[in-house]
């Protein structure tokens, strides 16, 4: 069975959890933009708790904008201040300077394009996850997909709709906080490096 999912900004680990187990990875680029969703936000674990790190876009005058049309804002330097979040949330995790240099490329280039940079989060992690990602991209919108044809996890996307709950693992400030779950797939890679992919392979996909 062929999965569909939305490309995000290094994405959920309910969204790694579909693709470490699917059969094959169709990916939607043809849906309007919509505002507040993980199409250009992720979440991690900050010493403060949860944080969200976003991605400034370009706004229209168009009330329905493509996704894949959707440019990034340059004026701001949010590369910068996403890499110095990170660096303060996962600087002391077991496996962050074991992926560092693999992940800063993100931080260094110039993206006009906000699903060419989430496509280029998406390759990197997986490689980092020594994951093989194969994937095709949809051609057209359908509202609805043929089940018989499709396992359609769009819905993912939503963020902090997906209450897709999974085993704890160990984070850095879990003694201040306690687990938090579901955040960037980041956060699973900082903390369990080569073990990863195992633990998203073993998980059960919980949407309420």
């Amino acid at each position: 069975m062929t999965i569909l999912l939305h490309p995000t900004y290094f994405p959920s680990i309910s969204h790694f959890v579909v693709m470490a187990q699917a059969e094959s990875i169709t990916f939607e680029i043809e849906d309007n933009f919509q505002k507040q969703t993980n199409r250009n936000r992720t979440y991690i674990y900050s010493p403060n708790g949860i944080q969200l790190l976003n991605i400034p876009v370009k706004h229209s005058t168009e009330s329905h904008q493509k996704t894949k049309d959707i440019q990034i804002e340059t004026d701001f330097d949010w590369q910068k201040q996403h890499f110095k979040s990170l660096e303060a949330a996962y600087r002391s995790s077991p496996f962050f300077e074991f992926f560092e240099d693999d992940l800063r490329s993100i931080f260094e280039k110039k993206y006009n394009f906000l699903l060419d940079l989430n496509f280029e989060t998406l390759e990197i992690v997986s490689k980092c996850l020594r994951m093989k990602l194969e994937y095709s991209t949809t051609t057209e919108y359908f509202h609805e997909v043929d089940a018989n044809e499709y396992k359609d996890f769009r819905a993912l996307v939503n963020g902090k709709k997906d209450s897709s709950s999974f085993e704890n693992y160990t984070q850095v400030f879990v003694d201040k906080y306690g687990f938090i779950n579901n955040l960037s797939v980041l956060d699973l890679l900082f903390n369990e490096g080569k073990y990863a992919l195992d633990y998203l392979k073993k998980q059960e996909l919980i949407i309420k």
